[in-house]
Protein backbone atom coordinates (compact mmCIF):
# COMPACT_ATOMS: atom_id res chain seq x y z
CA UNK A 1 0.00 0.00 0.00
CA UNK A 2 1.40 3.40 -1.01
CA UNK A 3 1.96 5.73 1.93
CA UNK A 4 0.90 9.35 2.04
CA UNK A 5 4.57 10.36 2.11
CA UNK A 6 5.26 8.45 -1.10
CA UNK A 7 2.25 10.09 -2.82
CA UNK A 8 3.44 13.57 -1.87
CA UNK A 9 6.94 12.76 -3.15
CA UNK A 10 5.48 11.45 -6.42
CA UNK A 11 3.35 14.57 -6.87
CA UNK A 12 6.37 16.76 -6.15
CA UNK A 13 8.40 14.89 -8.76
CA UNK A 14 5.63 15.23 -11.37
CA UNK A 15 5.24 18.95 -10.61
CA UNK A 16 8.99 19.49 -10.91
CA UNK A 17 8.98 17.63 -14.25
CA UNK A 18 6.08 19.66 -15.64
CA UNK A 19 7.69 22.83 -14.41
CA UNK A 20 10.99 21.92 -16.09
CA UNK A 21 9.30 21.21 -19.43
CA UNK A 22 7.31 24.47 -19.37
CA UNK A 23 10.30 26.55 -18.35
CA UNK A 24 12.39 24.83 -21.02
CA UNK A 25 9.82 25.85 -23.61
CA UNK A 26 9.90 29.44 -22.33
CA UNK A 27 13.72 29.50 -22.53
CA UNK A 28 13.61 28.16 -26.09
CA UNK A 29 10.99 30.72 -27.17
CA UNK A 30 12.95 33.57 -25.59
CA UNK A 31 16.13 32.52 -27.39
CA UNK A 32 14.16 32.21 -30.64
CA UNK A 33 12.97 35.79 -30.08
CA UNK A 34 16.62 36.86 -29.60
CA UNK A 35 15.80 37.90 -26.04
CA UNK A 36 18.79 36.67 -23.98
CA UNK A 37 17.70 38.67 -20.91
CA UNK A 38 14.34 36.89 -20.77
CA UNK A 39 15.97 33.52 -21.45
CA UNK A 40 18.51 34.12 -18.68
CA UNK A 41 15.84 35.05 -16.14
CA UNK A 42 13.80 31.97 -17.03
CA UNK A 43 16.92 29.79 -16.72
CA UNK A 44 18.02 31.19 -13.36
CA UNK A 45 14.53 31.17 -11.85
CA UNK A 46 13.95 27.64 -13.12
CA UNK A 47 17.27 26.38 -11.79
CA UNK A 48 16.64 27.92 -8.36
CA UNK A 49 13.12 26.52 -8.20
CA UNK A 50 14.28 23.03 -9.17
CA UNK A 51 17.08 23.18 -6.62
CA UNK A 52 14.51 24.09 -3.96
CA UNK A 53 12.36 21.13 -5.05
CA UNK A 54 15.27 18.73 -4.77
CA UNK A 55 16.21 20.00 -1.32
CA UNK A 56 12.63 19.71 -0.06
CA UNK A 57 12.14 16.34 -1.69
CA UNK A 58 14.89 14.86 0.48
CA UNK A 59 13.57 16.30 3.74
CA UNK A 60 10.91 14.93 6.07
CA UNK A 61 9.04 18.24 6.36
CA UNK A 62 5.60 17.31 4.97
CA UNK A 63 4.17 20.81 5.48
CA UNK A 64 6.87 22.33 3.30
CA UNK A 65 6.29 19.68 0.64
CA UNK A 66 2.58 20.43 0.51
CA UNK A 67 3.34 24.15 0.29
CA UNK A 68 5.58 23.57 -2.73
CA UNK A 69 2.83 21.50 -4.33
CA UNK A 70 0.30 24.31 -3.98
CA UNK A 71 2.38 27.41 -4.83
CA UNK A 72 3.19 26.57 -8.51
CA UNK A 73 -0.50 26.12 -9.32
CA UNK A 74 -1.59 29.49 -7.92
CA UNK A 75 -0.82 31.32 -11.21
CA UNK A 76 -2.99 28.73 -12.98
CA UNK A 77 -5.92 29.59 -10.73
CA UNK A 78 -5.29 33.31 -11.30
CA UNK A 79 -5.38 32.62 -15.05
CA UNK A 80 -8.49 30.47 -15.03
CA UNK A 81 -10.66 32.23 -12.47
CA UNK A 82 -12.02 35.63 -13.62
CA UNK A 83 -11.24 38.25 -10.98
CA UNK A 84 -12.66 41.73 -11.58
CA UNK A 85 -11.70 43.55 -14.73
CA UNK A 86 -12.63 46.81 -16.48
CA UNK A 87 -16.18 47.53 -17.60
CA UNK A 88 -16.85 47.63 -21.37
CA UNK A 89 -16.62 51.06 -22.96
CA UNK A 90 -20.12 51.63 -24.26
CA UNK A 91 -19.39 55.06 -25.79
CA UNK A 92 -20.18 55.62 -29.44
CA UNK A 93 -18.04 57.88 -31.59
CA UNK A 94 -19.74 61.21 -32.24
CA UNK A 95 -16.82 63.17 -33.64
CA UNK A 96 -16.74 65.20 -36.79
CA UNK A 97 -14.83 64.18 -39.87
CA UNK A 98 -11.09 64.80 -39.86
CA UNK A 99 -9.69 67.07 -42.57
CA UNK A 100 -6.71 65.33 -44.19
CA UNK A 101 -5.15 68.73 -44.85
CA UNK A 102 -4.57 69.04 -41.09
CA UNK A 103 -2.39 65.94 -40.70
CA UNK A 104 1.39 66.24 -40.90
CA UNK A 105 1.68 64.00 -43.96
CA UNK A 106 -0.26 66.67 -45.87
CA UNK A 107 1.21 69.76 -44.24
CA UNK A 108 4.76 68.67 -45.07
CA UNK A 109 3.90 68.84 -48.78
CA UNK A 110 2.93 72.52 -48.69
CA UNK A 111 5.46 74.68 -50.54
CA UNK A 112 6.17 78.22 -49.46
CA UNK A 113 4.71 80.82 -51.79
CA UNK A 114 2.05 78.55 -53.28
CA UNK A 115 -1.67 79.32 -53.03
CA UNK A 116 -2.30 76.23 -50.90
CA UNK A 117 0.50 77.23 -48.51
CA UNK A 118 -0.76 80.79 -48.13
CA UNK A 119 -4.37 79.72 -47.70
CA UNK A 120 -3.58 77.09 -45.08
CA UNK A 121 -1.39 79.25 -42.87
CA UNK A 122 -3.70 82.24 -43.13
CA UNK A 123 -6.28 79.92 -41.51
CA UNK A 124 -3.82 78.35 -39.02
CA UNK A 125 -1.01 80.90 -38.47
CA UNK A 126 -0.11 79.25 -35.15
CA UNK A 127 1.11 76.16 -37.02
CA UNK A 128 3.35 77.92 -39.53
CA UNK A 129 6.59 78.36 -37.58
CA UNK A 130 6.74 74.77 -36.30
CA UNK A 131 5.81 73.36 -39.72
CA UNK A 132 8.47 75.47 -41.45
CA UNK A 133 11.05 74.22 -38.95
CA UNK A 134 10.03 70.61 -39.64
CA UNK A 135 10.30 71.15 -43.41
CA UNK A 136 13.82 72.50 -42.83
CA UNK A 137 14.92 69.19 -41.26
CA UNK A 138 16.84 66.70 -43.44
CA UNK A 139 13.60 64.90 -44.29
CA UNK A 140 12.13 61.45 -44.63
CA UNK A 141 14.64 58.95 -46.15
CA UNK A 142 17.14 61.79 -46.56
CA UNK A 143 20.86 61.05 -46.84
CA UNK A 144 21.44 63.87 -44.35
CA UNK A 145 19.24 62.23 -41.72
CA UNK A 146 20.35 60.63 -38.45
CA UNK A 147 19.89 56.97 -39.48
CA UNK A 148 20.74 57.26 -43.16
CA UNK A 149 21.82 54.00 -44.71
CA UNK A 150 22.07 53.77 -48.51
CA UNK A 151 20.99 50.13 -48.69
CA UNK A 152 18.15 50.21 -46.21
CA UNK A 153 16.72 53.53 -47.35
CA UNK A 154 16.90 52.48 -51.01
CA UNK A 155 14.99 49.29 -50.16
CA UNK A 156 12.33 51.24 -48.25
CA UNK A 157 11.98 53.75 -51.08
CA UNK A 158 11.55 50.90 -53.56
CA UNK A 159 8.54 49.68 -51.59
CA UNK A 160 7.04 53.17 -51.35
CA UNK A 161 7.51 53.65 -55.11
CA UNK A 162 5.71 50.36 -55.70
CA UNK A 163 2.81 51.64 -53.60
CA UNK A 164 2.71 54.75 -55.81
CA UNK A 165 2.59 52.49 -58.87
CA UNK A 166 -0.57 50.90 -57.44
CA UNK A 167 -2.34 54.27 -57.16
CA UNK A 168 -3.99 54.21 -60.62
CA UNK A 169 -5.58 50.86 -59.74
CA UNK A 170 -7.36 51.86 -56.52
CA UNK A 171 -10.57 52.53 -58.46
CA UNK A 172 -11.77 51.68 -61.91
CA UNK A 173 -14.55 50.59 -64.21
CA UNK A 174 -17.28 48.33 -62.85
CA UNK A 175 -18.31 45.27 -64.85
CA UNK A 176 -21.58 45.65 -66.75
CA UNK A 177 -22.51 42.12 -65.69
CA UNK A 178 -23.66 42.17 -62.08
CA UNK A 179 -23.28 38.83 -60.30
CA UNK A 180 -26.01 38.05 -57.78
CA UNK A 181 -24.43 36.62 -54.63
CA UNK A 182 -25.66 36.32 -51.04
CA UNK A 183 -24.05 38.64 -48.48
CA UNK A 184 -22.99 35.80 -46.19
CA UNK A 185 -21.42 33.83 -49.03
CA UNK A 186 -19.39 36.71 -50.47
CA UNK A 187 -18.39 37.94 -46.99
CA UNK A 188 -17.04 34.48 -46.13
CA UNK A 189 -15.24 34.30 -49.47
CA UNK A 190 -13.54 37.67 -48.99
CA UNK A 191 -12.39 36.74 -45.47
CA UNK A 192 -10.97 33.37 -46.52
CA UNK A 193 -9.37 34.77 -49.66
CA UNK A 194 -7.97 37.68 -47.64
CA UNK A 195 -6.15 35.23 -45.40
CA UNK A 196 -4.70 33.52 -48.48
CA UNK A 197 -3.53 36.91 -49.78
CA UNK A 198 -1.58 37.50 -46.55
CA UNK A 199 -3.87 39.21 -44.06
CA UNK A 200 -4.01 38.30 -40.36
CA UNK A 201 -7.62 39.29 -39.84
CA UNK A 202 -10.42 40.72 -41.98
CA UNK A 203 -13.45 42.56 -40.60
CA UNK A 204 -16.53 44.23 -42.08
CA UNK A 205 -18.30 47.37 -40.86
CA UNK A 206 -20.96 49.69 -42.21
CA UNK A 207 -19.16 52.74 -43.59
CA UNK A 208 -19.92 55.58 -41.18
CA UNK A 209 -19.61 59.30 -41.79
CA UNK A 210 -16.80 59.77 -39.25
CA UNK A 211 -14.74 57.10 -41.01
CA UNK A 212 -14.27 59.47 -43.94
CA UNK A 213 -11.96 62.47 -44.24
CA UNK A 214 -13.84 65.70 -44.94
CA UNK A 215 -11.29 66.82 -47.57
CA UNK A 216 -8.31 65.25 -49.28
CA UNK A 217 -4.93 66.70 -48.43
CA UNK A 218 -2.41 65.17 -50.81
CA UNK A 219 -1.01 65.97 -54.25
CA UNK A 220 -3.46 66.78 -57.07
CA UNK A 221 -6.44 65.91 -54.83
CA UNK A 222 -5.57 68.64 -52.32
CA UNK A 223 -8.66 70.35 -50.97
CA UNK A 224 -11.12 68.07 -52.77
CA UNK A 225 -14.17 67.22 -50.61
CA UNK A 226 -14.47 63.49 -49.92
CA UNK A 227 -17.71 62.21 -51.41
CA UNK A 228 -17.94 58.48 -50.85
CA UNK A 229 -21.43 56.97 -50.67
CA UNK A 230 -20.36 53.34 -50.27
CA UNK A 231 -22.30 51.41 -47.65
CA UNK A 232 -19.66 48.99 -46.34
CA UNK A 233 -15.96 48.91 -45.50
CA UNK A 234 -13.64 45.90 -45.46
CA UNK A 235 -10.71 46.37 -43.06
CA UNK A 236 -7.75 44.04 -42.69
CA UNK A 237 -4.40 43.79 -40.94
CA UNK A 238 -1.02 42.58 -42.18
CA UNK A 239 1.73 41.69 -39.71
CA UNK A 240 5.00 43.59 -39.52
CA UNK A 241 8.05 41.43 -38.76
CA UNK A 242 9.15 41.46 -35.14
CA UNK A 243 12.71 40.81 -36.33
CA UNK A 244 12.70 44.06 -38.32
CA UNK A 245 10.74 46.21 -35.86
CA UNK A 246 13.13 45.26 -33.04
CA UNK A 247 15.66 47.52 -34.81
CA UNK A 248 13.41 50.60 -34.62
CA UNK A 249 13.97 53.51 -35.02
CA UNK A 250 16.77 52.53 -37.40
CA UNK A 251 16.54 51.64 -41.09
CA UNK A 252 15.05 48.12 -40.79
CA UNK A 253 11.88 49.59 -39.25
CA UNK A 254 11.19 51.85 -42.23
CA UNK A 255 12.03 48.97 -44.58
CA UNK A 256 9.40 46.82 -42.91
CA UNK A 257 6.86 49.62 -42.63
CA UNK A 258 7.17 50.39 -46.34
CA UNK A 259 7.00 46.70 -47.28
CA UNK A 260 3.78 46.24 -45.35
CA UNK A 261 2.21 49.38 -46.80
CA UNK A 262 3.01 47.77 -50.14
CA UNK A 263 1.53 44.41 -49.14
CA UNK A 264 -1.61 46.04 -47.73
CA UNK A 265 -1.95 48.13 -50.88
CA UNK A 266 -1.62 45.15 -53.19
CA UNK A 267 -4.21 43.17 -51.20
CA UNK A 268 -6.66 46.10 -51.12
CA UNK A 269 -6.32 46.66 -54.88
CA UNK A 270 -6.98 42.97 -55.57
CA UNK A 271 -10.08 42.87 -53.36
CA UNK A 272 -11.42 46.06 -54.95
CA UNK A 273 -10.84 44.68 -58.47
CA UNK A 274 -12.59 41.44 -57.46
CA UNK A 275 -15.68 43.34 -56.29
CA UNK A 276 -15.77 45.51 -59.41
CA UNK A 277 -15.55 42.33 -61.50
CA UNK A 278 -18.74 41.21 -59.75
CA UNK A 279 -20.45 44.40 -60.95
CA UNK A 280 -20.30 46.54 -57.77
CA UNK A 281 -18.43 49.74 -56.94
CA UNK A 282 -15.29 49.33 -54.82
CA UNK A 283 -12.34 51.55 -53.95
CA UNK A 284 -9.04 50.53 -52.35
CA UNK A 285 -7.61 52.87 -49.71
CA UNK A 286 -3.81 52.60 -49.69
CA UNK A 287 -0.86 54.65 -48.43
CA UNK A 288 -1.03 58.14 -49.90
CA UNK A 289 -4.54 57.59 -51.27
CA UNK A 290 -6.86 57.32 -48.30
CA UNK A 291 -10.39 58.66 -48.13
CA UNK A 292 -10.90 56.98 -44.75
CA UNK A 293 -9.19 57.00 -41.34
CA UNK A 294 -8.09 53.37 -41.31
CA UNK A 295 -7.75 52.82 -37.52
CA UNK A 296 -11.34 53.97 -36.94
CA UNK A 297 -12.64 51.66 -39.67
CA UNK A 298 -10.60 48.72 -38.36
CA UNK A 299 -11.79 49.30 -34.78
CA UNK A 300 -15.44 49.33 -35.84
CA UNK A 301 -14.82 46.20 -37.92
CA UNK A 302 -13.86 44.37 -34.72
CA UNK A 303 -10.10 44.16 -35.30
CA UNK A 304 -8.92 45.93 -32.13
CA UNK A 305 -8.94 49.10 -30.04
CA UNK A 306 -7.19 52.47 -30.39
CA UNK A 307 -4.31 52.46 -27.91
CA UNK A 308 -2.15 55.03 -26.16
CA UNK A 309 0.06 55.64 -29.20
CA UNK A 310 -2.97 56.37 -31.40
CA UNK A 311 -2.58 53.15 -33.38
CA UNK A 312 -4.85 50.14 -33.63
CA UNK A 313 -4.03 47.67 -30.85
CA UNK A 314 -4.86 44.14 -32.02
CA UNK A 315 -5.32 41.28 -29.51
CA UNK A 316 -2.55 39.05 -30.91
CA UNK A 317 0.01 41.45 -32.39
CA UNK A 318 -0.68 44.75 -30.65
CA UNK A 319 0.24 47.72 -32.86
CA UNK A 320 2.70 45.64 -34.93
CA UNK A 321 0.40 45.67 -37.97
CA UNK A 322 -0.38 47.76 -41.02
CA UNK A 323 -3.95 48.35 -42.17
CA UNK A 324 -5.78 48.23 -45.46
CA UNK A 325 -9.35 49.21 -46.29
CA UNK A 326 -11.71 48.68 -49.22
CA UNK A 327 -15.05 50.51 -49.37
CA UNK A 328 -17.86 49.17 -51.51
CA UNK A 329 -21.61 49.14 -52.18
CA UNK A 330 -21.58 45.33 -52.37
CA UNK A 331 -23.90 44.04 -49.64
CA UNK A 332 -21.80 42.40 -46.91
CA UNK A 333 -22.45 41.02 -43.42
CA UNK A 334 -20.87 43.39 -40.86
CA UNK A 335 -18.96 42.10 -37.84
CA UNK A 336 -19.88 43.24 -34.37
CA UNK A 337 -17.34 45.55 -32.79
CA UNK A 338 -15.57 43.23 -30.33
CA UNK A 339 -14.89 45.61 -27.49
CA UNK A 340 -11.84 44.62 -25.49
CA UNK A 341 -11.69 46.85 -22.41
CA UNK A 342 -8.63 44.96 -21.17
CA UNK A 343 -6.60 46.42 -24.06
CA UNK A 344 -7.57 49.94 -23.01
CA UNK A 345 -6.97 49.14 -19.34
CA UNK A 346 -3.56 47.67 -20.18
CA UNK A 347 -2.62 50.83 -22.10
CA UNK A 348 -3.71 52.86 -19.06
CA UNK A 349 -1.24 50.96 -16.86
CA UNK A 350 1.59 50.47 -19.37
CA UNK A 351 3.50 53.56 -20.49
CA UNK A 352 6.42 51.91 -22.25
CA UNK A 353 5.65 53.60 -25.57
CA UNK A 354 5.59 57.01 -23.86
CA UNK A 355 8.81 56.22 -21.97
CA UNK A 356 10.89 55.32 -25.02
CA UNK A 357 9.42 57.91 -27.43
CA UNK A 358 12.45 59.99 -28.49
CA UNK A 359 10.28 63.06 -29.17
CA UNK A 360 8.07 62.61 -26.08
CA UNK A 361 5.02 62.77 -28.35
CA UNK A 362 2.97 60.14 -26.50
CA UNK A 363 0.85 61.10 -23.50
CA UNK A 364 1.62 59.70 -20.03
CA UNK A 365 -1.87 60.54 -18.77
CA UNK A 366 -5.23 58.82 -19.18
CA UNK A 367 -7.60 59.30 -22.08
CA UNK A 368 -9.21 62.70 -22.56
CA UNK A 369 -12.34 63.95 -24.30
CA UNK A 370 -11.15 65.15 -27.70
CA UNK A 371 -13.64 65.86 -30.51
CA UNK A 372 -16.43 64.37 -28.38
CA UNK A 373 -14.56 61.07 -27.90
CA UNK A 374 -12.54 59.77 -24.98
CA UNK A 375 -9.15 58.84 -26.42
CA UNK A 376 -5.43 59.37 -26.38
CA UNK A 377 -3.88 61.73 -28.89
CA UNK A 378 -0.21 61.91 -29.73
CA UNK A 379 1.56 65.15 -30.58
CA UNK A 380 1.74 64.62 -34.33
CA UNK A 381 3.91 67.70 -34.87
CA UNK A 382 6.76 66.62 -32.58
CA UNK A 383 6.45 63.00 -33.76
CA UNK A 384 6.78 63.90 -37.43
CA UNK A 385 9.53 66.40 -36.65
CA UNK A 386 11.57 63.49 -35.27
CA UNK A 387 10.84 61.46 -38.41
CA UNK A 388 12.29 64.28 -40.52
CA UNK A 389 15.43 64.30 -38.37
CA UNK A 390 15.87 60.52 -38.14
CA UNK A 391 14.92 59.79 -41.76
CA UNK A 392 12.68 56.90 -40.68
CA UNK A 393 9.12 56.58 -39.42
CA UNK A 394 10.63 55.59 -36.05
CA UNK A 395 8.34 52.78 -34.79
CA UNK A 396 10.15 52.53 -31.45
CA UNK A 397 6.81 52.71 -29.64
CA UNK A 398 5.59 49.71 -31.65
CA UNK A 399 8.69 47.63 -30.93
CA UNK A 400 8.52 47.98 -27.13
CA UNK A 401 4.78 47.41 -26.72
CA UNK A 402 4.23 44.23 -24.65
CA UNK A 403 1.34 43.31 -26.94
CA UNK A 404 3.74 43.37 -29.90
CA UNK A 405 5.65 40.33 -28.65
CA UNK A 406 5.45 37.32 -31.01
CA UNK A 407 2.19 35.37 -31.03
CA UNK A 408 3.63 32.23 -29.43
CA UNK A 409 2.72 30.03 -26.45
CA UNK A 410 4.45 32.20 -23.86
CA UNK A 411 2.77 35.44 -24.87
CA UNK A 412 -0.58 33.79 -25.57
CA UNK A 413 -0.62 32.66 -21.94
CA UNK A 414 0.12 36.21 -20.80
CA UNK A 415 -2.57 37.74 -23.05
CA UNK A 416 -5.06 35.13 -21.89
CA UNK A 417 -4.28 35.96 -18.26
CA UNK A 418 -4.68 39.70 -18.93
CA UNK A 419 -8.14 39.09 -20.40
CA UNK A 420 -9.28 36.82 -17.57
CA UNK A 421 -7.91 38.40 -14.43
CA UNK A 422 -7.52 41.95 -13.13
CA UNK A 423 -4.80 40.62 -10.80
CA UNK A 424 -2.85 39.19 -13.71
CA UNK A 425 -3.30 42.43 -15.66
CA UNK A 426 -1.74 44.44 -12.82
CA UNK A 427 1.22 42.05 -12.67
CA UNK A 428 1.75 41.90 -16.45
CA UNK A 429 3.50 45.27 -16.88
CA UNK A 430 6.10 44.88 -14.06
CA UNK A 431 6.75 41.29 -15.21
CA UNK A 432 7.33 42.54 -18.77
CA UNK A 433 9.68 45.21 -17.39
CA UNK A 434 11.62 42.50 -15.55
CA UNK A 435 12.01 40.17 -18.53
CA UNK A 436 12.41 42.68 -21.36
CA UNK A 437 13.49 45.90 -19.64
CA UNK A 438 11.52 49.03 -18.79
CA UNK A 439 13.28 51.07 -21.45
CA UNK A 440 14.57 48.57 -24.05
CA UNK A 441 16.78 49.93 -26.80
CA UNK A 442 16.93 48.91 -30.46
CA UNK A 443 18.74 45.70 -31.41
CA UNK A 444 21.85 45.80 -33.55
CA UNK A 445 21.64 45.43 -37.33
CA UNK A 446 22.39 41.94 -38.65
CA UNK A 447 25.47 41.51 -40.84
CA UNK A 448 23.49 41.11 -44.07
CA UNK A 449 22.13 44.64 -43.68
CA UNK A 450 25.53 46.27 -43.25
CA UNK A 451 27.10 47.94 -46.27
Amino acid sequence: MISNIAIVDLLLTITAGLFSILWGIFIYLSLKESEPRAAGIFFLSGALFLLLYLLVLFTDNQHLKWLLLVVPYLPVFILLIPVGGPAPDTETFKGNRIDERDIMFSRRLLEEGTEDYNNYYSKYPERKQADDETRARPGFLSERSLFYDPLLFAAADASFETVKALAPEIDGPVSDKKISVSSDKVTGFIKKWGKMLGTINVGITPLRDYHLYSHRGRDHNYGTPVDNDHKFAIAFTVEMSRYMMDRAPKGPAIMESARKYMDAGAIAVQIAWFIRNLGYEARAHIDGNYEVVCPLVARDAGLGEIGRMGLLMTPAHGPRVRLGVVTTNLKLDPDKQKQDPTLIDFCNKCRKCATVCPSQSISYTGREIIDEKKRWQINQESCYDYWCSSGTDCGWCISVCPYAHPDNLLHRIVRYGIKRSAIFLKLAVPIDDLFYGKNPGPKELPDWMRL
